[in-house]
């Protein structure tokens, strides 16, 4: 079984900062993707952030110059650096991995961590 365990959401005003992080832990050989994504109130989840373990990232368009995406593959965590936040990325985050067991890729979510952007 994997767990994954996010921390690091909060209430914080716009144009500041955020980290969020997601530890991964349990039975698997590698992680493959690990990532964020989120759903804002009343929309669908999308995604974020995405890194891959050969260290290729992939952006949501309305992140893209204000998130940074990480990893750190010695200690299975990913990371989420949050800049010059607006309230339009008040949501939930969620933290995603694809690992592999040798045999096959399983995906697996976070709970889910608030953000809340508002002055």
């Amino acid at each position: 079984q994997v767990q994954l365990e996010e921390s690091g959401g909060g209430l914080v005003q716009p144009g500041r900062s955020l980290k969020l992080s997601c530890v991964v832990s349990g039975s698997f050989l590698s992680i493959s993707v690990m990532g964020w994504y989120r759903r804002p109130p009343g929309k669908q989840r999308e995604l974020v952030a995405a890194t891959s373990i050969r260290g290729t990232t992939d952006y949501g368009n309305s992140v893209k110059g204000r998130f940074t995406i990480s990893r750190d593959n010695a200690k299975n965590t990913v990371f989420l650096y949050m800049n010059s936040l607006q309230s339009e990325d008040t949501a939930v985050y969620y933290c995603y991995a694809q690992t592999w067991n040798g045999i096959r890729y399983s995906d697996y979510w976070g709970q889910g961590t608030q953000v809340t952007v508002s002055s």
